[in-house]
């Protein structure tokens, strides 16, 4: 949501080309951007059109599986409303969501208490992922207006069997006006690990490749077009999916025009992650932004901060993988929340008298 804040609340952050007093008198408007891989967020019905078998929900003996996903819901909803509020003072403007089963649980999850005042848009396809998980974008209705959206088919195979396609998450772009501004809007979840990190890699790359094509197809029509691209890549900020097919910055500094800025991989650099595994932290859920939301003058919105949401709620309390990110499933439901931490960016600009 936006909200007007003062140049004091500037003055709280390390920002490089923001030199103010503390006296002036103006406004902004702050919009917080955020992304979230809900971790299997199945509703507890068995849906013969997908493997939901394999859901951890639907493992579960079947008198437990509706309070499990109450439970679920509950704890999504908290973790999404809290994004940003400490600094902005409310919910999200825009959520991308990854790992959810259909419509259904999406609608469930915004009229739970914590969103449903803010009374948030759902854009969703049901994609042709095996498992039936997909990707989605939450927006507040009286913020963000959507004028087109797509969901763009990943095709891929198997490693042994070229012509044995591996079905996969759709990528969903969504088109729209953010307070009078035109932004485009990705959302992705690139294909997993599974089977080892550079086995899988080539498929990561095809993801890649499709997520730039999207951008490209953007900077066709207008070279200085607001993209906003995020995710569970299942890929690091320095992996070769997002460094060398992106092409994606680490420093602001060095993007050109129709170029992409990852302030996520200085991040990564300094050991922070949204996932870990082997006592080791991965980054794989990232935003990232084109070069239009570089300005040093805030008359348009302008990228202010990146960060993850990692308070310690979220966190593993106790044992073998305490400090990990608190997952929802591991042999039954635990009372989590997932096994990824939240990412977030805020975008600025000045608000008019």
């Amino acid at each position: 949501m936006s909200m007007h804040v003062t140049h004091w609340f500037l003055l709280l952050f390390s920002f490089s080309v923001v030199h103010v007093s503390a006296q002036s008198e103006k406004k902004y408007k702050i919009n917080t951007i955020a992304f979230y891989n809900l971790e299997n967020l199945y509703d507890p019905e068995d849906d013969t059109t997908i493997y939901d078998e394999a859901s951890p929900i639907m493992e579960m003996a079947e008198d437990l599986r509706e309070a499990v996903y109450k439970q679920k819901l509950s704890n999504m909803a908290r973790v999404l409303s809290e994004i940003g509020k400490t600094d902005t003072g409310t919910t999200p403007t825009l959520i991308g969501i990854a790992e959810v089963e259909n419509r259904k649980v999406l609608e469930d999850l915004v009229n739970q208490k914590p969103l449903l005042q803010e009374d948030y848009g759902i854009i969703q396809f049901d994609s042709p992922d095996r498992r039936g998980i997909d990707v989605a974008l939450l927006y507040q209705k009286k913020l963000f207006i959507p004028t087109h959206f797509k969901a763009h088919t990943l095709l891929i195979y198997d490693n042994n069997d070229k012509t044995k396609r591996v079905f996969t998450r759709d990528q969903l772009l969504v088109s729209g006006v953010l307070d009078g501004e035109r932004i485009h809007i990705i959302v992705n979840h690139w294909p997993s690990r599974s089977g080892g990190e550079a086995r899988s890699r080539p498929k990561r790359i095809k993801a890649a490749k499709l997520t730039k094509r999207i951008i490209d197809s953007l900077f066709s029509e207008d070279p200085y077009a607001k993209i906003i691209t995020m995710g569970d890549l299942n890929d690091d900020p320095t992996s070769p999916s997002v460094k060398k097919v992106l092409k994606a910055k680490e420093n602001k500094e060095d993007v050109k025009l129709k170029e992409l800025y990852n302030p996520m991989e200085k991040m990564y650099n300094r050991g922070l992650g949204t996932l870990a595994y082997r006592d080791s932290w991965n980054l794989f859920d990232q935003i990232i932004i084109s070069k239009e939301l570089l300005k040093k003058e805030y008359s348009s919105y302008t990228f202010y901060k990146a960060g993850i949401y990692n308070k310690s709620y979220l966190a593993n309390p106790r044992g073998k993988y305490k400090g990990y990110p608190y997952r929802s499933f591991a042999n039954g439901f635990t009372g989590g929340y997932s096994d990824h931490f939240p990412v977030y960016i805020y975008l600025i600009k000045e608000a008019s008298e």
